[in-house]
């Protein structure tokens, strides 16, 4: 994890990565939505400071009492460059905490700057914008003592805005998915089952008719089948 700190000193920048980006449809508010980490905890950043497990609770609760929450901004506004830069390209819609970290659920709107953005998300063979970071204000932190400590421990922080950016440097922190609210679709389907060890042929006739329709099999044979069962009821639960 890496922190910038902006010219005022007062908001710092913490970035993460993205993995795969997968969007459900092609049309509506589904296509739209995506779901992910902004922040992980327990990991020491460039500057020496880890953020702890509950450090964006009352952040969190103050966003869903008041209805203002972190903005969604591409590179961080562009530090600010121009007000078009400061355009959000859409609302975050979920956020919480669980033991990983911070959790976010947003929706791109339908504008020019969030088009591009979802164009580049979704890139063949690989994202060409790969990166997640917050914008934060440390509100109550732990000064390290020994050489071997974080340099802080912050223990709460202030969400500013959470942004879409070009070069990630933290992979446990992604966003992971993105879903309709009908849940799995086809593709999303045939993907757990191939991941599980079916072939992409075996994993459209079993989204087609079901388990049914692959054949019994002997020794190792029938071994594989069982794990490769066990492992698509796990993904696809």
């Amino acid at each position: 994890m890496t922190l910038f700190e902006c010219k005022s000193g007062a908001v710092r920048r913490a970035e993460f990565g993205l993995c795969e980006v997968k969007f459900a449809g092609d049309e509506g508010e589904e296509a739209r939505t995506f779901e992910g980490y902004g922040a992980v905890f327990g990991n020491v950043d460039s500057y020496g400071d880890v953020i702890e497990k509950g450090a964006f609770r009352k952040s969190i609760a103050e966003a869903k009492k008041s209805g203002i929450w972190p903005a969604m901004l591409m590179q961080h506004g562009g530090w600010a460059m121009s007000a078009d830069d400061l355009t959000p390209l859409g609302i975050w819609t979920g956020m919480e905490e669980d033991d990983k970290g911070l959790w976010v659920q947003g929706i791109l709107a339908e504008t020019l700057r969030a088009n591009e953005a979802r164009a580049l998300l979704t890139m063949k063979p690989r994202p060409a914008l790969s990166g997640m970071s917050i914008g934060y204000r440390a509100r109550k932190f732990t000064l390290g003592t020994k050489p071997d400590e974080p340099r802080r421990r912050l223990h709460e922080v202030e969400l500013v805005e959470i942004s879409l950016v070009t070069f990630p440097a933290n992979p446990k922190a992604r966003v992971h998915s993105a879903k309709s609210e009908g849940g799995l679709t086809i593709r999303d389907a045939e993907g757990a089952l191939r991941d599980a060890g079916f072939s992409a042929s075996e994993a459209k006739a079993i989204v087609a008719k079901g388990f049914s329709v692959i054949d019994h099999r002997e020794g190792d044979d029938q071994t594989r089948l069982n794990d490769a069962f066990a492992n698509a009821l796990r993904a696809l639960s």
